[in-house]
């Protein structure tokens, strides 16, 4: 179960407004600046990140962008553990699809934590429908890509296979509806690391997702590298990263994957534990990043860090990247240990590592 974190300040995000930097990082001082928008480079994999919208999509949301130096951007537009749908600010929603289309930005959404399509109780899958078709129409109004979903869990003791069955009964009659116009955002389901009873984690059980869904043309991958890591692939051995990718494309066919989470693991491979660290300061390391960026499965696949840091750190793990996307690997930075996940005390101040203070995204 995923604390609670304290209430947004305002705006529609579950994240705090932008803190200043911290200079307990250890950084070297980074270059923030991204891409011109006309380089090979970037339009192969734009880089960015999760980015804090309490506040205003445009004030707080772009502003946190450019200090990263992003040229790809992921925010809620919903709080991530709530069921409220609430309708934006035309005017910061505007400002914001304006900006983002004159700084080339890739823009997508993450929906609520909450959602689970595959529940076995009737008022969570209802609740789940309602705002995931919210999630797509304010990513249409906001001019996204993708919404990312959780692929969820088999509550109630049920099987995958009685989950998928409710996976395709919820969300089918959606896509079908079109949330988000002709037009509008792709799904983009995320595999979770592996908990409990989870319907998808390794990313060949993909495949039976895809299926449940009949294979929709508006349904995507986003793959999140601690995720899979978490679940079992072994994207810490050489040769790993395209181990996995093939085994995507089997399972869900060319063109699928449409969104990265780029985030390196404070758990080893096969934990099952959902804890992000920065680039290169966890269990999967450098390597498998660099290898990821340089896959042809990856081409014009953008890269959003979700990882914890700040804006100091994640302005430092976009450059690290963008350091490997050139073709040069970074000096080598000190591994990063996180602390169990605390079993008792209070909901508001317990925050497992991969939630956070800053709000990124899981």
């Amino acid at each position: 179960m995923i604390s609670s974190p304290p209430p947004a300040t305002s705006g529609e995000g579950g994240a705090p407004a932008v803190v200043p930097p911290s200079t307990a990082t250890g950084d070297a001082p980074v270059d923030a600046r991204p891409a011109d928008p006309g380089d090979p480079a970037r339009r192969r994999n734009p880089l960015g990140g999760h980015v804090p919208v309490a506040g205003g999509l445009a004030r707080t949301g772009l502003a946190y962008a450019r200090r990263m130096g992003a040229e790809a951007v992921q925010v809620f537009v919903a709080n991530p553990r709530g069921w409220a749908t609430p309708t934006g600010d035309p005017a910061q929603d505007e400002e914001f699809r304006a900006g983002c289309a004159a700084e080339g930005l890739a823009v997508f959404v993450h929906a609520p934590y909450l959602i689970n399509p595959a529940s076995h109780d009737g008022t969570t899958g209802e609740r789940s429908v309602v705002s995931l078709r919210h999630s797509l129409r304010r990513g249409a109004a906001i001019g996204t890509l993708g919404v990312v979903v959780h692929t969820g869990s088999a509550t109630g003791g049920r099987d995958r296979a009685t989950g998928l069955a409710a996976v395709r009964e919820r969300l089918l009659p959606l896509l079908e509806e079109e949330p988000g116009g002709p037009d509008g955002p792709m799904l983009l389901l995320e595999p979770t690391a592996g908990q409990g009873s989870s319907v998808c984690s390794l990313v060949e059980e993909l495949g039976p997702y895809l299926a449940a869904l009949d294979h929709h043309p508006r349904v995507g991958v986003c793959l999140d590298t601690c995720h899979v890591f978490a679940a079992g692939h072994d994207l810490d051995r050489p040769g790993g990263v395209g181990r996995m990718l093939a085994a995507l494309e089997e399972a869900v066919g060319p063109g699928r994957l449409r969104l990265i989470h780029a985030n390196d693991s404070a758990a080893p491979r096969g934990s099952r534990r959902d804890r992000h660290a920065r680039i290169g300061r966890g269990h999967i390391g450098d390597p498998a990043f660099a290898e990821l960026l340089a896959h042809p499965a990856t081409e014009g696949v953008p890269l959003v860090i979700e990882t914890p840091g700040g804006p100091e750190g994640h302005a430092g793990d976009v450059a690290r990247l963008r350091e490997m996307r050139a073709g040069r690997m970074p000096a080598p930075v000190p591994r990063e240990e996180h602390p169990p996940r605390r079993t008792g005390g209070s909901r508001s101040t317990s925050r497992p590592a991969s939630r956070p203070a800053d709000g990124t995204g899981g």
